[in-house]
């Protein structure tokens, strides 16, 4: 008998029979995330509903060396809840109790299993909300949004995850009890609470967190511009940012994903434009009247063609229906499509489209762009067939020249998704031997067995060196001082 095979017998001790599964078609719902090019079949599925059963499960596999993946809804987009095959898969779904909506000092207390929507859904009875709004959020889970700092539509203006987070209890690999931050506004001592934001799930098993709760604004309402030219949008973005305005949400869609997202929920969106704006304002009524008056004149300037501003709340959601269901639309072009999250200066928003427009064309598979404008996090939807030979090959290949793209133009391979197992390649590019070396000193420190989610987020530097010589760039290496390993 290995140590797997005596893990998961002493894992059938400690969990009830409902909750460890080890049949081939039970664990199969668990092969992937949303990022279902990478698949497999975990070992052994654990499915915990008490905090000790989490901790028997966390220190039985460290007993027997056993990576242990955590897992929440399961709708991330970079894999980085890919299981592994010699490994338990712990899925927290269950773990999804508002703990406490503590109105007075607008903060909520949960689960890492409750969803993202759910905590706003709870507040609303207080005239609150939690600002972090992925395009998942009916499915997403917190847990998930902290471990891959997750952002959305309204993060321009309320940030990401990690601005809205206040404290985080995780379990260690040992299966020791910390916790991170504090309720209060600040904490002493180093920021670990922000280290684990976007730490996918390698340093600690998040249990509970306290996250921010704002005021809903009086009003909020959206102008939506129309613009014959993709470069006049992304022009249009800068501009207004410029003009000192910070919207709540300030999102860019393509004509192929105005189109897609039309047909599918008829949102209201001008069909023949090439580039659309969706721009929202919130706060009292006279300061939403002057920005808009003050954004549509930008916009104007700019050369929008068509605007419109929506006069009721039942037309402010129809505007955002249409921008939050582009992805499920892409299913109207193609039977799969691969979602990319590279983020950029917005200075360089129409150079970059541009590019990508002409790279879609070299390799032949239609491009939609649906992304946070204001933040410059792109979110190109390659759409590809996955059962013609080499399309899955050449969406994969089509991704990594984007992602390479945004670190030329000094942006980040990232935005929001996460690394997973998709980008490890392009962290070596994006970061030196020594920057990979402080991110492996953070794993020994918290994971020195290296149990948690093996694999995922930081490429080794000998993966890096093998990366590099099939990826020399005018005969020399991205980064020389990997020639060593």
């Amino acid at each position: 008998m290995g140590p797997v095979v005596d893990c998961e017998d002493a894992l059938a001790r400690v969990l009830p029979p409902e909750a460890l599964l080890t049949e081939i078609e039970d664990k199969r719902p668990y092969e992937c995330d949303g990022l279902s090019a990478y698949q497999q079949v975990p070992r052994m599925v654990a499915l915990p509903e008490t905090r000790g059963q989490v901790e028997a499960v966390v220190k039985i596999c460290a007993n027997h060396e056993v990576p242990v993946i955590a897992r929440g809804a399961g709708t991330g987009l970079s894999g980085g809840a890919l299981p592994r095959a010699d490994g338990c898969l712990m899925s927290l779904a269950k773990f999804n109790r508002i703990v406490e909506i503590d109105a007075e000092n607008r903060i909520a207390v949960v689960e890492p299993g409750v969803r993202n929507i759910a905590i706003s859904e709870a507040a609303a009875a207080y005239g609150l909300y939690y600002a972090p709004d992925p395009s998942s959020q009916i499915a997403c889970s917190i847990g998930g949004n902290v471990a891959e700092n997750a952002g959305g539509v309204h993060c321009l203006k309320y940030g990401l995850t990690v601005h809205n987070v206040l404290r985080v209890e995780i379990l260690t690999a040992q299966g020791d009890w910390l916790t991170l931050g504090a309720a209060a506004l600040d904490s002493p001592g180093y920021d670990l609470l922000a280290i684990l934001n976007g730490s996918e799930g390698m340093l600690g098993i998040i249990m509970q967190i306290t996250v921010k709760l704002l005021p809903r604004p009086p009003v909020a309402r959206v102008l939506l511009g129309a613009f014959d030219k993709v470069q006049a949008a992304a022009d249009t973005v800068a501009g207004v940012i410029a003009a000192g305005i910070i919207p709540a949400g300030l999102e860019m869609m393509d004509r192929l994903a105005i189109q897609a997202a039309e047909d599918y929920c008829q949102a209201g969106y001008p069909r023949d434009a090439n580039a659309i704006l969706l721009c929202e304002l919130d706060g009292t009524p006279d300061e939403v009247d002057t920005q808009l008056r003050a954004v549509e004149d930008i916009f104007r300037r700019h050369g929008c063609s068509e605007a419109r501003v929506s006069t009721t709340e039942e037309e402010r959601l129809r505007f955002w229906m249409g921008r939050k269901a582009a992805f499920p639309a892409m299913g109207r072009i193609a039977p799969d499509y691969y979602c990319m999250d590279g983020t950029i200066p917005r200075r360089n928003l129409g150079v970059v489209l541009g590019r990508i427009a002409e790279l879609s064309q070299e390799y032949g598979l239609a491009v939609a762009n649906v992304f946070h404008a204001g933040d410059g996090n792109l979110h190109p939807l390659i759409a590809y067939d996955a059962n013609e030979d080499g399309q899955l090959e050449a969406a994969e290949r089509l991704g990594a020249e984007i992602l390479e793209l945004c670190v030329e133009v000094g942006g980040t391979i990232t935005g929001e998704h996460g690394v997973g197992v998709e980008k490890l390649e392009q962290m070596c590019l994006q970061f030196s031997a020594p920057e990979l070396a402080v991110f492996h000193a953070i794993k020994d420190a918290f994971d020195p067995a290296g149990l948690l989610n093996p694999g995922k987020a930081i490429p080794t530097l000998h993966r890096c060196a093998e990366f590099g010589a099939m990826h020399v760039r005018g005969g020399k290496l991205p980064h020389p001082e990997l020639e060593r390993f």
